[in-house]
């Protein structure tokens, strides 16, 4: 028995009075708008308007909830369509079973028609939420400490994550933590991606393809520790293929995206002025001239002495006209 451990919940259902909350859709809400806010504070400095993340979120989150529980089925199928499993389940999300990789993926295309309907560019819009999903997913792995799932081997490290439930097939006892080994892990890529995207300017998607490349390098490590049932091609887990795809992807992108197009986007939001993109809104044009500018000042006005100088003038040459 463990002196010191992590325990876990005896249920992953909180009780606002009558309002279940379950802990997992706690923890994915709470990262939606960590990442929304976060990545709005970026698109407003890099001069887009406020508001235009959110626009877009809310085509990218659903599809994204959408990928990543098709993911999840489609490569742990039997779960849900083997014998002796009813095929409901899989479209109970609240239970756990998201994958990152069908939710990055699906996401990405929400947001593209977000974006295009929105009339920004996807890659600067992706650059603006990569620290925040990174984040988001930091606060969402807490989900499975809810449902007490996704944990390691079996360890007496002082930080072990005691396992109390028997369901699904669960043994009792002390495991790995392979939730908070991510979600610490995920801190790490935001705070990377934030600090690369001062350093160097990052555009085009290089941030976002940072944080692709970095999230993926700790996956694959950390689902070695892993014991729930996965996939295996040539002896390795399905999950670490595809975060070594997934990287060298990500890696190639950067490479060629800074040959091609070096820099950042001069523009994100066509038509955003730092006026708009502050909340404030641009002079129409005529305001600010004054009376001065439109009418002419007293000063050059012809004086009463003046006027009445030029008209005995006049007289005098007129009567001077009439004798001549």
């Amino acid at each position: 028995m463990n002196l010191a451990y992590i325990p876990s919940p005896s249920h992953g259902v909180l009780y606002l009075g009558p309002i279940p909350l379950r802990g997992y859709a706690f923890c994915i809400i709470i990262g939606v708008f960590v990442a929304v806010w976060l990545g709005n504070k970026r698109w407003i400095a890099r001069g887009g308007q406020s508001g235009t993340v959110a626009d877009i979120a809310v085509w990218a989150v659903p599809f994204g909830l959408v990928g990543g529980r098709l993911y999840h089925v489609i490569t742990d199928y039997e779960l849900y369509f083997s014998e002796g499993r009813d095929w409901v389940d899989a479209f109970k999300v609240w239970e756990g079973g998201l994958g990152i990789w069908g939710a990055i993926a699906l996401g990405a295309l929400g947001a593209w028609i977000g974006a295009r309907r929105r009339g920004v560019p996807l890659p600067a819009y992706a650059d603006a939420v990569a620290p925040g999903i990174a984040f988001a997913q930091a606060i969402g792995r807490w989900g499975n400490w809810f449902n007490q799932e996704l944990y390691g081997h079996e360890t007496h490290l002082p930080w072990a994550l005691h396992i109390t439930s028997s369901e699904g097939g669960r043994v009792p006892g002390y495991y790995h933590p392979t939730f908070l080994y991510e979600s610490l892990w995920c801190i790490g890529v935001g705070l990377l991606v934030l600090w690369a995207d001062r350093r160097f300017k990052l555009g085009h998607g290089r941030a976002f393809a940072l944080y692709v490349a970095a999230y993926c390098a700790g996956r694959a490590w950390i689902e070695y520790l892993r014991v729930d049932d996965a996939h295996h091609i040539l002896g390795v887990r399905l999950n670490v293929w595809t975060a070594l795809i997934v990287f060298l992807l990500a890696v190639v992108y950067m490479v060629v995206s800074a040959k091609k197009r070096p820099g950042r986007e001069a523009v994100v939001e066509p038509g955003a002025s730092d006026g708009a993109a502050a909340g404030g809104e641009a002079p129409a044009e005529g305001e600010g001239k004054t009376d001065a500018a439109e009418e002419p000042s007293p000063e050059h006005e012809p004086t009463d002495t003046a006027k009445n100088a030029a008209e005995d003038t006049t007289t005098d040459e007129a009567e001077s006209a009439g004798k001549s």
